[in-house]
């Protein structure tokens, strides 16, 4: 898993100024993808950082990557505490919902666990909204971009120019050579 791959699709999460992200990647030997992961993890630990398989399917991972102290404050907010209790999950700490996470994507049985959305910044009133409607695409949605808008538009439109700024910033940053470790700000 290449360092390019881990800003393009985290940038707004190594920038401090977002939970979580998630994004695929290829891989052919489990075993060289955790080497790649745990490398990435010394970097980025010290910074407040982690970044996880969720789930392996025959040929693409999924990775998380995320500020373990943040989601704890996310996770802890009233509406998607309720959110989380109503998926399900028992109360606890962030790290107990992350791990409850993969065994319900990994569950072929299950739904897709759409609060998932709660792990990655996503306002909870949306992640609700999106819920509530079944997915639907459009039924009662303001706004689509990052996520599906069925709260603040105009909070919603800030944010999303807000992570592609940052993202086209550190792409450019790292083509130019800094390093992924000197991207990714201490929070």
């Amino acid at each position: 898993m290449s360092d390019e791959l881990v800003v393009q699709f985290g940038s707004p999460t190594l920038a401090g100024i977002k939970t979580g992200n998630l994004f695929t990647c290829p891989y052919t030997d489990r075993g060289q993808t955790m080497k790649e992961l745990r490398r990435l993890n010394r970097a980025l630990c010290p910074k407040g950082l982690r970044i996880l398989p969720l789930r392996y399917s025959a040929e693409r991972v999924l990775i998380y990557l995320y500020r373990p102290k943040q989601l704890e404050k996310d996770l802890a907010g009233k509406e998607a505490a309720e959110l989380l209790e109503r998926a399900g999950y028992r109360p606890g700490s962030a790290t107990e919902c992350v791990v409850e996470l993969i065994h319900r994507l990994n569950d072929l049985k299950s739904e897709f666990p759409h609060e998932i959305g709660l792990f990655l910044s996503y306002p909870p009133e949306d992640v609700r909204g999106f819920i509530d409607h079944g997915g639907n695409r459009n039924e009662g949605c303001k706004l689509v971009g990052v996520w599906r808008v069925y709260g603040d538009e105009e909070r919603a439109r800030k944010l999303f120019e807000q992570y592609r700024k940052c993202t086209e910033s550190f792409c450019k940053q790292l083509s130019e050579g800094v390093p992924l470790a000197r991207l990714a700000v201490a929070v």
